[in-house]
């Protein structure tokens, strides 16, 4: 079997396991068909402002749960803003854990959401080291000039 053709089961494995373990679901494939020879990055580039996003909401969750009197409807629409984007890109992980994390910021559950801001920091850094591997191994199948395979 030559590397690319290694590559390329190692892709489609790997793909297997990103969806088995919940971090990718259909979204993400509907997401990868909107990618061709006009915009080859396009995935990559929506990956990346999401992660931006993310930071920028995760900074904001953070700080609103630290101050002396929480406004708990500040925090939910930071988690719902969250929501969506991680559902859009296809984050099924990350866009479960928010729903709960906005169960608990309806009942005003402090330690909830603390407890659910972690678990949403947790998931973000593991989807993002998931799809940075998966990005360099579709790199290294382009690079030795095969294709990538599409995801179903």
């Amino acid at each position: 079997m030559d590397a690319v053709a290694q590559w390329r089961k190692q892709w489609f494995d790997y793909t297997q396991y990103l969806r088995l373990e919940g971090f990718l679901d259909d979204q993400f494939a509907q997401l990868k068909k909107l990618q061709d020879e006009n915009s080859p990055d396009f995935v990559v580039e929506v990956v990346s402002l999401f992660f931006q996003d993310s930071e920028k909401l995760l900074n904001n969750m953070a700080r609103a749960l630290e101050q002396n009197v929480v406004d708990f409807k500040q925090v939910d629409a930071c988690v719902h803003q969250f929501k969506g984007s991680s559902a859009w890109i296809g984050a099924m992980r990350l866009k479960n854990v928010c729903i709960n994390f906005r169960n608990y910021c309806e009942a005003q559950n402090l330690e909830g959401c603390l407890g659910c801001l972690q678990q949403v920091q947790q998931e973000c850094s593991a989807l993002k080291n998931n799809l940075e591997n998966l990005f360099r191994l579709e790199q290294q199948i382009v690079a030795a000039g095969g294709s990538i395979p599409v995801m179903e």
